[in-house]
């Protein structure tokens, strides 16, 4: 069964630019790895400085070794996370 991942990011106006570029340097590199299905980034039209990202996996596996990839490490880890206010992530199995 595909696993599904919805996040919610929200940054400082003044981070915008640096998450949004990380963000869609992550998109690049993810939908290269095996596992991934699908990797989409919003950025919310109403409220800047809020990202929503879609993720979508062939199973649980495929996202844990996404998470353990260096890009993920490096763009989201290292990079994304501390420059967030809040963060939100739901973990949901494609019906």
């Amino acid at each position: 069964m595909a696993f599904a991942v919805i996040a919610h990011y929200r940054c400082e106006p003044a981070d915008v630019t640096t998450v949004r570029a990380a963000l869609l340097k992550l998109r690049e590199r993810t939908l290269a790895e095996p596992g991934n299905l699908a990797y989409v980034v919003h950025a919310e039209a109403d409220r800047p400085g809020c990202f929503v990202l879609y993720e979508q996996y062939t199973d649980r596996a495929a996202f844990d070794a996404h998470t353990k990839a260096d890009h993920f490490v490096e763009l989201n880890v290292e990079c994304v996370r501390p420059l967030l206010t809040d963060r939100t992530v739901t973990f949901t199995e494609v019906l």
